[in-house]
């Protein structure tokens, strides 16, 4: 698993959030509007996520810390506290074109979640583009951790 990556100044500009959540394949999306903030915490060994979007009309506010090392798979653990008082975690790797992979249990993000069932599993892909002035983030749900379907699509570009 390679090191996050460098810090940079560039790291912390905000970036606007816009995408849509399905619940259910071919139902209308619920818009999710708003920003988030990426920046590196004191020494660069944590990258820090603040989160203020509204998924439909419910505002989101919350705080991730991503870079602990979870020992057991290699991946970097990512902590998120919401301002619903919820604690979600997420594992997160990075390939070699650097691409991040966010995985987790049904439990995160419950301002998007389709009801009061958390589903089985979660995932999300992020890709930066090449110039980093955007980045497309693409959510998938599982009921049973095998079969996948669509959930979120977002698109961020920085401010």
């Amino acid at each position: 698993m390679p090191p996050l990556p460098t810090p940079r100044p560039s790291a912390s500009a905000p970036s606007s959030a816009g995408g849509a959540r399905r619940d259910v394949v071919g139902s209308p999306p619920v818009p999710v509007t708003g920003t988030d903030v990426y920046e590196w915490a004191p020494g660069g060994f944590f990258l820090v996520h603040h989160v203020d979007v509204t998924v439909g009309d419910r505002p989101v506010r919350a705080i991730e810390i991503i870079g602990e090392r979870d020992p057991a798979s290699g991946a970097f653990i990512a902590r998120a506290y919401d301002n619903d008082g919820n604690v979600t975690i997420m594992h997160a790797t990075i390939d070699a074109d650097g691409v991040w992979t966010f995985s987790g249990r049904g439990d995160v993000a419950p301002a998007a979640r389709p009801g009061a069932d958390a589903t089985e599993a979660v995932r999300s892909t992020l890709t930066v583009s090449a110039d980093g002035a955007s980045m497309t983030a693409r959510w998938e749900r599982s009921d049973d951790g095998l079969v996948w379907e669509p959930w979120m699509n977002m698109t961020f570009t920085r401010l």
